[in-house]
């Protein structure tokens, strides 16, 4: 049998993950809301194929960290892999926060690598952790937890573009990683002192192979990780150079995205009991296809933000809800389940967080393509969600 702490332990425990969902949001969106900077001639001066590039350690480690939490979270708990991903974050941010330092030279570019390298570590392992912890601290609410603790990451993310904004206008956009680092090294002391049975929760390690049920279930976390990341990474990039949006509004737009995730995520969390979480999942997918195509033909700032406002309404409850049903599936399997659907995920986004970049430079797609093919990826989202519903 587990151990158990007692409830106020329980409830201070689960105040804590997540606090840290929230900072993990923060730290995940600092990179692509920093977007302009990386691409200004004023600046690091990098091409979109730069950019998409850069992303590249971030998905390999992330991928990485997510497959093996779980192995990991049998050898050392999970307050050993959530360590870990808070130590990648702490990294992450301090290299962020150090990289105006090498502005001007070829390793301004390498430290970005190397900082993305880190952020995908960190995400892939906390990530991992918090959802089967917060799954398990929570018996017979577990869709609502995950649903409350990917809300509150998603709150991290929206506050992102607004504070590097807030901060680019004091000319000093280096401090919000700088705070960040500060931030997960303080709950990366927290953790590591916590005499509670932290590690016990939801611990649960795959002995053999994944039912094949299971891949319906990654290849929707493949799939969303695609649709999310389009909005996501290249929201801004989109409005700022191909439409000409002025950067501040630009911004908003990406901004609005992330707070329509947060609000949505607690609105279907709040919704549940008349509006069931089932009919939501196979829902989303067909309202995105409709809004990328909107998005495929906004004229300015103000639909620009609408659209990408829907599109994060759309987005909002997939992901939680994903790795939700298929802890409540297979429950002796929840940490396994967490770890590769993240890293499914991860694949999601490196797809589109890379391959953007190449199809833009070199093959001479515009945003507005792309983002109306990434409706066509929303319409197998909504087919796989639709399997998972009627199988």
């Amino acid at each position: 049998m587990p151990r158990t702490a007692p409830q106020p332990a329980k409830r201070l425990i689960l105040g804590l993950l997540y606090l840290t969902g929230v900072v993990q949001g923060l730290t995940l969106v600092t990179f692509p809301a920093a977007s302009a900077i990386f691409t200004s001639p004023s600046a690091f001066n990098l091409s979109s194929a730069q950019y998409g590039a850069m992303f590249i350690p971030q998905v390999v480690l992330a991928i990485l960290a997510s497959a093996l939490s779980p192995r990991l979270a049998s050898r050392f708990g999970l307050r050993g892999v959530l360590l870990l991903g808070l130590g990648g974050d702490v990294l992450s941010m301090a290299l962020l926060a150090a990289s105006p330092i090498a502005l001007g030279s070829a390793g301004a570019f390498v430290l970005l690598c190397a900082a993305t390298g880190a952020l995908g570590l960190g995400f892939g392992a906390s990530v991992m952790a918090l959802n089967t912890l917060v799954e398990g601290l929570s018996p017979g609410r577990a869709d609502r937890a995950v649903l409350a603790l990917n809300a509150l990451l998603g709150l991290g993310t929206a506050l992102a573009p607004l504070l590097v904004t807030l901060f680019s206008a004091l000319g000093a956009w280096w401090a919000l990683p700088l705070l960040m680092t500060v931030f997960a090294a303080v709950l990366f002391a927290i953790f590591a002192a916590w005499r509670a049975p932290l590690g016990s929760f939801g611990q649960a390690v795959a002995a053999g192979g994944l039912p094949s049920r299971f891949w319906l279930y990654a290849l929707a976390a493949l799939l969303y990780g695609i649709v999310e990341t389009l909005n996501g990474n290249w929201a801004t990039l989109y409005l700022s150079t191909e439409l000409h949006v002025a950067g501040r509004d630009a911004s908003f737009a990406l901004t609005a995205f992330w707070i329509m995730v947060t609000l949505g995520r607690v609105g279907f969390a709040l919704a549940d009991p008349w509006l069931p979480s089932r009919r939501v999942y196979t829902a989303l997918p067909f309202l995105l296809a409709f809004v990328f195509q909107a998005i495929a033909h906004v004229q300015g700032a103000a639909t620009g933000i609408i659209c990408f406002a829907a599109a994060g309404l759309a987005c909002s409850a997939f992901l939680p809800l994903t790795i939700s049903f298929a802890g409540g599936e297979f429950p002796r399997l929840a940490a396994t389940m967490s770890g590769e659907l993240i890293a499914s995920y991860q694949i999601g986004y490196g797809v589109a967080a890379f391959g953007v970049g190449p199809l833009r430079e070199f093959g001479g797609f515009a945003f507005s393509t792309t983002f109306a093919a990434g409706g066509v990826v929303a319409l197998m989202l909504a087919f796989v969600a639709w399997r998972l519903g009627h199988s």
